[in-house]
């Protein structure tokens, strides 16, 4: 085999070139680095081969006596152009990919499709000894007539450039493109593709996109804006409301500090006005969530300051009821309860008042009472790590203090005022009889004790650290 190799090194030379389609078929992409590694080594053995048994690429192949013999060597110089081209845009496009990753990718195909224009071109004169004037005036021709058939798709490889040379959106990128918005799957020379929040594909043409408005989510990064309208009674005194919605504003956990949410009017008329809590998260995928945390909290501290959302169905018959009824009347808890027990209930239920950052309830202490938030906003703290941590905040309408009630037990996390608030305390002397009544009440303050315990212990568990896998090229890269 060796023998026959060495003594018909054009042989040779074709088994490289099937070497090389075959072990860029079998190598994985995860081994992109040693891909290109093969393919390079691959064609400098070709390249030596050609060489050595006298055929050079810049000139006709020779043996034009032996017609097999020329045709076979002029085929290898005509692949050896094709395969430099190849090898050419594999490391091109290996080193846009470091620089500018895969928003480069239109740009990597157009100098592709260039080298190989270049090499066909070389080909034809060096190998073929073809008339490249004649070749390229027929060509010129040629282009002017098909430019003039694929006008729109040469408008949108033209406007794909100019996406890709003033990136107003990438890949993974949020936008809205005349209206469509979703993530950037895609971009490609022709079109960019969009994943909306429905799930579905939206194929949106480079030149349109070139010329419609584009807002991109994304940027800055990290930073995703978000609001809510609040629709409310004229009548309601506006320092009121906006005090409420701040209240609410700062009950949701998710909204980042900087920029700082804000609460403004929006429009005010006769028939009502509007309100808008406005504010940025994190990520994309926490816009739909907040929206609805907000407009909750919104709707919860507008009740405990007296302001209901605007309706058309509004009367004025409605009887007004006390605040401490009014809460065990939408609490989730208490809602089961007789109309005649839900009035003694709240002629039991006191109220108590704390200052932002007083302490309501400290972690450990086993409580003798059950506090049900009338206005403001209760941070809860866990201790993870030796440190404080913030695992959520409370509104109106929720509860403190079960534990000790059901089981004469503590739980880890410390409540405190993160503002203003008040809270209703009932007494377990006065409670308990009535759990041990009412079994569905007992059975829904389990649940809620059940699920504080759970999440507690999630957030304060320690989660193993994975150490990442470093091979030879990782530690390379990191020596350079």
């Amino acid at each position: 085999m060796l023998s026959l190799l060495t003594e018909h090194p054009l042989f040779c030379a074709l088994i490289l070139i099937l070497l090389d389609l075959g072990l860029w078929r079998l190598i994985s992409s995860r081994g992109s680095e040693w891909k290109l590694l093969v393919r390079v080594l691959i064609f400098a053995l070709f390249s030596i081969v050609l060489f050595n048994e006298g055929l050079n690429p810049m000139e006709p192949a020779p043996w034009a006596d032996n017609v097999p013999l020329h045709l076979a060597a002029t085929g290898l110089q005509i692949g050896w152009w094709l395969f430099g081209a190849r090898t050419l845009t594999v490391l091109i496009g290996a080193v846009m990919m470091q620089r500018v990753g895969h928003t480069g990718r239109l740009l990597q195909d157009l100098l592709g499709a260039v080298i190989f224009l270049i090499a066909i071109i070389a080909a034809l004169a060096y190998v073929l000894d073809l008339p490249v004037k004649g070749v390229l005036a027929t060509s010129g021709a040629l282009a002017i007539i098909v430019g003039l058939a694929l006008q729109s798709t040469l408008s949108d490889v033209f406007s794909g450039i100019v996406l890709n040379t003033t990136k107003p959106y990438q890949l993974d990128d949020w936008i809205s493109i005349d209206g469509t918005e979703g993530r950037v799957t895609d971009i490609d020379w022709r079109a960019t593709r969009l994943q909306t929040s429905q799930g579905s594909m939206a194929v949106i043409p480079n030149s349109l996109a070139a010329k419609a408005k584009i807002i991109n989510f994304s940027r800055p990064s990290n930073m995703f804006g978000v609001s809510v309208s609040v629709p409310v009674s004229p009548h309601a005194r506006p320092s009121s409301v906006i005090e409420a919605l701040e209240r609410a504003m700062q009950g949701c956990r998710q909204l980042l500090d900087t920029p700082a949410p804000s609460v403004s009017l929006k429009s005010s008329a006769s028939g009502g006005a509007e309100y808008e809590i406005s504010g940025f998260v994190a990520s994309m995928g926490e816009k739909r969530v907040v929206r609805n945390q907000l407009f909750d909290l919104a709707y919860r501290h507008l009740q405990a300051s007296g302001v209901n959302l605007l309706s058309s169905n509004e009367t004025s018959a409605v009887p007004q009821l006390s605040r401490p009824r009014a809460l065990l009347e939408s609490s989730p808890i208490f809602s089961t309860l007789r109309e005649e027990e839900k009035d003694t209930f709240s002629q039991n239920m006191t109220l108590q008042t704390f200052r932002a950052g007083e302490t309501i309830l400290a972690g450990g202490e086993v409580s003798d009472h059950l506090f049900i938030i009338e206005s403001g906003v209760v941070s809860v703290t866990l201790k993870r790590h030796g440190a404080p941590l913030e695992s959520g905040r409370m509104g109106p309408g929720e509860v403190i203090g079960e534990a000790g009630i059901l089981s004469d037990t503590a739980l880890p996390a410390d409540f405190s005022a993160k503002t203003f608030c008040a809270l209703y305390r009932i007494e377990k002397s006065y409670l308990k009889p009535c759990l041990d009544a009412r079994h569905d009440i007992h059975d829904a303050m389990q649940a809620l004790l059940d699920f504080r315990l759970h999440k507690a212990q999630s957030l304060t568990e320690e989660t193993p650290v994975i150490a990442p896998k470093r091979g030879f090229l990782q530690w390379l890269r990191n020596r350079v």
